[in-house]
């Protein structure tokens, strides 16, 4: 059975080349637009690994992981933040509301590949 990814991206053109690049790689993806969209596909959808961008409208990357690690059944569910943001800061705060990994944009298929896979062995 094919893991499911949850992807989260205010950007069609992002949720595109992820769904994309991971399909390729075998994997189920559900696309989600915002960190709200990504809270109601969490609770109808069992997924094994989220990424999400930081900056998004409604609720960004980190209320996400904050709202996501609230969730008993998401407790410990790889995040992975996907972002242009690159600033020693920013990681900070995203490890401490409970990010796994840190990705920035623009990323190439392998090295995102490769990161998924480290995470979901």
């Amino acid at each position: 059975m094919a893991k499911i990814i949850l992807t989260v991206d205010d950007s069609a053109t992002i949720r595109q080349m992820l769904t994309l690049t991971l399909k390729d790689a075998g994997y189920e993806v559900v696309e989600a637009v915002d960190g709200e969209d990504a809270l109601e596909k969490l609770a109808g959808t069992p997924v094994h690994m989220v990424i999400t961008d930081l900056n998004m409208p409604k609720l960004d990357g980190i209320g996400l992981i904050r709202e996501i690690r609230k969730i008993p059944q998401h407790r410990f569910i790889p995040i992975i933040m996907l972002t242009t943001e690159s600033q020693e800061s920013k990681k900070q705060e995203g490890k401490s509301a409970g990010a796994s990994g840190w990705i920035v944009k623009p990323f190439k298929p392998q090295q995102l590949l490769s990161v998924v896979r480290m995470i979901l062995i």
